[in-house]
C-alpha cells in the first residue's frame, strides 16, 4: 500500500514508542530543500529557522515520551548533499532530540540493501523509494513480518557511532 499525504502524516505521527530511519542515499532532490542546499555550497551562513518545522515535530515526539531516530549511511568521500546534512541538517535535529547515528560503508559491507525506510514500534515498515538522482517516487507500506527489518535496525546501530564521533573521524 501506498502512503501518501495525509495517510503518511497519520502513519507517522501515530507511532507509540519508537520510529527509526535508515537513511541510505547518498543524495536527496527535495524541491523543499534546494534554495537552501544551493545556499550552502554558495557557503552562505545558515537561515536561522533551518528545518524548524521537522524541529518542532521531533521536539513533540520527545516530549510525549516518544523516541526518534536514524542512522545515516555514507560512504566516502561524502556527497555534497551529505556535507550539507551536516553542517546544516544533523545538529538542529539532535537539538531537537533526535538521535542521530552515523554508519560509514565505504570499507564494510553489512548486507543491508541501499534501501531507505522508517521502522515504527517495530510493528510496520515504510520503503522509501527513490530514482537515482535521490527524488522520490513514493512511500510503501510494509506489514507483518518485521524480523528482517529488526535485524537490520540492529546491524546498523551496532556498527554505526554517534554524530559527532564521527565528525571527529573525519578530522
Amino acid at each position: 500500500m501506498l502512503l501518501d499525504g495525509e495517510q503518511w502524516r497519520a502513519h507517522f505521527d501515530g507511532y507509540q514508542r519508537e520510529a527509526f530511519r535508515f537513511e541510505a542515499q547518498p543524495t536527496y532532490t527535495m524541491p523543499k530543500e534546494s534554495e537552501s542546499l544551493a545556499r550552502f555550497l554558495r557557503g552562505d551562513p545558515k537561515p536561522a529557522e533551518h528545518n524548524a518545522a521537522w524541529h518542532r515535530r521531533v521536539r513533540g515526539f520527545v516530549s510525549s515520551g516518544r523516541v526518534i531516530g536514524r542512522v545515516r549511511v555514507v560512504r566516502r568521500p561524502l556527497t555534497d548533499y551529505q556535507q550539507y546534512q551536516f553542517a546544516w541538517g544533523i545538529p538542529g535535529n539532535i537539538a531537537a532530540g533526535e538521535d542521530i547515528r552515523v554508519l560509514d560503508l565505504t570499507e564494510l559491507d553489512l548486507g543491508i540493501p541501499d534501501q531507505d525506510w522508517w521502522l515504527f514500534d517495530d510493528s510496520s515498515a515504510v520503503h522509501l523509494n527513490f530514482r537515482p538522482d535521490g527524488t522520490q517516487i513514493n512511500r510503501e507500506l510494509v506489514t507483518g513480518d518485521m524480523g528482517r527489518h529488526q535485524e537490520w535496525k540492529s546491524l546498523a546501530l551496532a556498527h554505526s557511532v554517534p554524530y559527532p564521533e564521527y565528525l571527529k573521524e573525519l578530522g
